[in-house]
C-alpha cells in the first residue's frame, strides 16, 4: 500500500521458490541477528512462542512454503507473495481469505536501518510469529473481512485500529510491558524506544484516565489503555517514532474485539471526531 516505491518484488519460480542472491541473504542474516538481540526481554510471549514455531533460518532468507507449513497447521493462515505495493482492495481481500501479503523484496544495505515501505524482513520477522497466535489471527481475519466491505471513509478509521495493534501494539504481561506489534518488532530503534525508561515497578503506573506522561518529556512515549474507539480517533504518522502506544492487558482482548461490532465502533469514532495529534505536521518537500 502507498503511492510509490523504488523497490520491485522478486517473482517466485514455477515451484514457488524465490531466488534470493548472496547479498540479499546477507542482509537477511544481518537484520535477523541484530533484531534477535534487540527483542530479547522486550517481545511478548506469544511472539516468542511463534518465533520458535517458525524456526526461521538465519543464514538465508526463508521460503514462503516453510512459513506456510507452520501457519496453516496453527491458525490456517498462509503468506502470499505480492508486489512491493498493493492497493487497499487487494490488501483487505487477502486478509479476509487468511492470506497475509508479503512483498518479496529485501531492503538495500544503504537503507538497512530504516525503510518506510514494508519489506520481506518486516513482514516475515515482524508479523508471522504473531499469526501463529489464535487471538491475533482471529482479529486480523475479522479486520480483513470488514475492510473488504467498508467504504473509503470507514477504511481510514480501520487503518488506525490496525496501526495501533498489528503494527504498533503493546501488551502488559506479569513480567512487565512487552511488544506484539510488527512495526516495532522489526525495528531496533522503535523496539528500544517503545519501552524507554520503564522499569518493572513503573509498568503498573499506566494512567487509566488518559495515559499521559509529562508533556515536557517528548523523549518518552505516552501510554493509554486499549480502547478501540479511542484508538480509531487517534491520528498517527508513519515516518516518526510513535509518540503514543495503546496497551492490551491480555492478548485475548484481540479475540474479544474480533467478535464485537467493530463497524459500529467505527461509526461512533466518526461521530466523536479525531483527537489532536501528538506530533507536528509533516513538512512537504518542494521539488
Amino acid at each position: 500500500m502507498g503511492s510509490g516505491t523504488k523497490y520491485v518484488s522478486k517473482k517466485p519460480d514455477d515451484q514457488g521458490v524465490i531466488l534470493w542472491d548472496r547479498s540479499e541473504n546477507q542482509v537477511w542474516h544481518d537484520l535477523v541477528e541484530r533484531q534477535l538481540a534487540c527483542i530479547e526481554g522486550r517481545a511478548c510471549q506469544a511472539y516468542i512462542d511463534g518465533l520458535k514455531l517458525l524456526d526461521l533460518p538465519q543464514q538465508q532468507a526463508p521460503q514462503l512454503a516453510q512459513i506456510n507449513r507452520v501457519l496453516k497447521s496453527t491458525t490456517g493462515w498462509e503468506c502470499v507473495a505480492v508486489p512491493a505495493l498493493i492497493n487497499f482492495d487487494r490488501f483487505f481481500r487477502l486478509l479476509a481469505n487468511k492470506q497475509f501479503p508479503v512483498a518479496t523484496f529485501l531492503r538495500r544495505r544503504e537503507e538497512f536501518d530504516y525503510l518506510q515501505e514494508p519489506d520481506f524482513f518486516h513482514e516475515i520477522f515482524g508479523h508471522c510469529a504473531m499469526l501463529t497466535n489464535p487471538a491475533f489471527a482471529a482479529f486480523t481475519h475479522t479486520y480483513g473481512k470488514l475492510g473488504a466491505k467498508a467504504n473509503s471513509a470507514q477504511r481510514v478509521y480501520l487503518a488506525r485500529l490496525y496501526w495501533f495493534t498489528v503494527e504498533f501494539g503493546l501488551l502488559q504481561q506479569r513480567e512487565g510491558l512487552r511488544i506484539y506489534g510488527g512495526g516495532i518488532l522489526s525495528s531496533p530503534g522503535e523496539t528500544r524506544y517503545a519501552l524507554t525508561g520503564l522499569k518493572a515497578s513503573e509498568n503498573k503506573n499506566i494512567d487509566k484516565l488518559g495515559g499521559k506522561a509529562p508533556a515536557a518529556d517528548k523523549s518518552r512515549p505516552l501510554y493509554k489503555p486499549f480502547e478501540p474507539v479511542d484508538i480509531m480517533r487517534t491520528p498517527y504518522r508513519i515516518d516518526i517514532m510513535q509518540p503514543l502506544y495503546f496497551i492490551l492487558e491480555d492478548i485475548n482482548q484481540l479475540y474479544e474485539l474480533a467478535h464485537q461490532d467493530i463497524m459500529q465502533l467505527v461509526t461512533e469514532a466518526q461521530k466523536l471526531g479525531l483527537h489532536e495529534p501528538l506530533f507536528d505536521a509533516k513538512i512537504k518537500e518542494v521539488s
